[in-house]
């Protein structure tokens, strides 16, 4: 929605009619360069504000209607810096009601036609994805704003930030970087939102919209740092899985890179820097173990390139090492490989083939049982399990025949016939996987409220405690009598030949074999106390139950829960003291923050989910 800052009437951050007679810079744009640690300068930061929690003194950030809030004039050289890209952040429901209540005043926001699309589009992916601020999953947004039939309904901010750039350069980012670093603001970079655990929203933040750095470039024979010699590309950090798949399929021959599952996903910012699974994962690794380079701004407005000769510390750890931790990252070279025919097939049981738990269960006990063998043989296996419904969609089989993907699956097709547990079956060719991606692969749905846990299982976890791991699967889906939880599991090894990491994901997934993802829903309008109270079902009923079935001691950066305990170590094992070093050395002061990512032990969000702060006392 296209309000501009014109809209916004309060006395805290008013802009001026004025504005429109700022002259606007255009400088080239920048080409990053070899920045090394040495030459950061922090020495522009803005002070922090203080608060005191239950006995314990905090810094904290600054937000609106306090005194280092930035004034009217700041914020329109910043407006004039980005080019009039700077917007009042309107979440996407607003439309839908009367008006829009937030730290910094009241907008009348009711609009009939905009509101009938937002209902329409309410759970379409590319539509959240596309606005300034959406988040696919609205649990860490507080729930606000959602679409109404009544517009009288209340209508706040949330946990959304105040200001949006809309930034379409790299000086747009380098100049939000520098704002939020000079006045100590909460600082959050979005790029598509696709986000389970809320690191690309935050109350009373100034938000940097990537999504617009579309640019893809081709290369042939890469011969850059690091001894690879083979085709890559460059990607820019706003581009999605589906698009760079599109456009890697227009190629001749056509190529692909490792993405993700889900189309939405952007691949350049925090999903790589995540580590990033997907279908190719199993033959060539994470998303993070393919990258060659990256261009990115540091905390300190620095244009930098991180690659294996240039500042390779930071390029070692935006490889996996945590999101919105290091730097912003404006493009990544990654490695591309040929599409290679591929066959993918479905099954499903539910309660058209059964209503007997039991047999239910035993049903996806049997499949798991053969995980292992399905990754060890070089498949991707994509599942969910609802209730009475179980849906692998689809085995994935890169490389490989009909004939070689039926003799994978075979023997876990006997053992269900032998047990007599009904299923439906079926099995297609493919001309290459991006074919296979198109017609098996589908949409997530967005717009629901959850909390969202997981954990891996390894090898051994499936080799000697199968029949454990799927008690916990049963804990999971009910993990007391008035609630139901969801899964949905990924099988895939990174370190399937190629056991070696060259990333900063935690050693434990060169031995994977599956990862779930467990989904707890939150009724929307629930209290801190009901959130509360399922939060600590998430964390210690149903994760502790996958975590006690388990040896490996891992799970997934962005697809698991950021409040477990040990998070430093179930993320990144022991990578993670130098990961520690590492943001302290290129972020010490914290511009950039998420939760449960290196360096920010000392950080909460306090005041019921609202103000940023650092313990002073650490």
């Amino acid at each position: 929605m296209a309000l501009s800052l014109l809209r916004l009437a309060c006395a805290a951050a008013l802009v001026p009619a004025a504005l429109a007679q700022i002259i606007v810079r255009s400088d080239p744009e920048p080409v990053a360069t070899a920045i090394t640690v040495d030459g950061l300068d922090f020495s522009d930061a803005g002070d922090v504000t203080t608060a005191t929690l239950k006995g314990i003194n905090f810094g904290c950030k600054c937000y609106p209607g306090e005194w280092c809030w930035p004034s009217t004039a700041k914020w329109n050289v910043l407006n004039a810096t980005v080019e009039g890209r700077l917007r009042v952040n309107i979440p996407p429901g607003a439309v839908c009601h009367n008006t829009l209540t937030t730290p910094l005043g009241s907008l009348n926001t009711y609009d009939a036609a905009k509101c009938a699309d937002v209902q329409q589009n309410w759970e379409n992916e590319l539509w959240h994805t596309n606005h300034p601020t959406s988040e696919l999953w609205t649990y860490f947004t507080n729930d606000t704003c959602r679409p109404t039939q009544n517009p009288t309904d209340s209508c706040t901010l949330g946990y959304y930030g105040v200001y949006v750039i809309m930034a379409t350069k790299a000086q747009h980012v380098k100049a939000g970087i520098d704002f939020a670093r000079r006045n100590n603001l909460r600082l959050i970079v979005r790029n598509t939102g696709h986000d389970f655990i809320g690191r690309s929203t935050g109350y009373g933040a100034l938000i940097i919209n990537t999504h617009s750095f579309q640019n893809i470039n081709w290369i042939n024979s890469y011969n850059g740092p690091g001894g690879y010699t083979g085709g890559a590309v460059t990607i820019g950090a706003g581009v999605q899985g589906k698009t760079i798949l599109d456009a890697g399929h227009a190629r001749s021959p056509p190529v692909v890179v490792v993405t993700g599952e889900c189309p939405t996903v952007g691949i350049a910012g925090g999903f790589v820097q995540g580590a990033g699974h997907g279908p190719w994962t199993t033959l060539k690794g994470f998303s993070a173990d393919n990258v060659l380079s990256f261009e990115a701004i540091t905390a300190s407005g620095q244009y930098v390139t991180a690659n294996a000769a240039q500042n390779p510390d930071l390029f070692w750890a935006l490889k996996g090492g945590g999101p919105a931790s290091f730097a912003v990252i404006l493009s990544v070279t990654m490695k591309t490989f040929p599409d290679l025919p591929s066959t993918g097939a479905t099954l499903y049981i539910n309660t058209t083939h059964t209503l007997d738990p039991n047999v239910f269960w035993d049903g996806v006990g049997t499949f798991h049982k053969w995980s292992n063998h399905f990754v060890d043989n070089g498949l991707y296996v994509y599942f969910e399990i609802f209730p009475f419904t179980f849906r692998i969609r689809p085995f994935v089989a890169i490389g490989k025949t009909s004939a070689q993907l039926q003799t994978i699956i075979q023997p876990f097709l006997d053992e269900l016939a032998t047990k007599g547990i009904p299923h439906e079956f079926n099995m297609k060719s493919f001309p290459t996987f991006y074919d296979l991606y198109v017609d098996l692969f589908e949409g997530e749905t967005p717009g629901s409220s959850a909390l969202t846990g997981g954990w891996m299982f390894n090898h051994k976890d499936v080799a000697t405690n199968n029949g454990g791991i799927i008690d916990a699967f049963k804990t999971v889906a009910s993990p007391r009598s008035d609630l139901v939880g969801l899964m949905v599991g990924h099988l895939f090894n990174p370190g399937y030949g190629a056991p070696q990491s060259n990333s900063a994901t935690h050693p434990a997934w060169r031995n994977a074999t599956d990862f779930i993802i467990t989904i707890l829903p939150v009724p929307v309008g629930s209290s801190l106390a009901q959130k509360a109270d399922l939060q600590n079902v998430l964390t210690n009923t149903m994760d502790a139950a996958l975590r006690q079935a388990s040896t490996s001691g891992c799970t997934y950066v962005n697809e698991a829960d950021p409040y477990q305990p040990n998070w430093q170590s179930n993320f990144w094992g022991s990578e993670y003291p130098k990961l520690r070093l590492l943001r302290l050395k290129w972020d010490p002061l914290g511009v950039f923050y998420a939760i449960s990512t290196p360096g920010t032990e000392g950080w909460e969000v306090i005041d019921n989910g609202t103000r940023l702060c650092r313990r002073l006392d650490l």
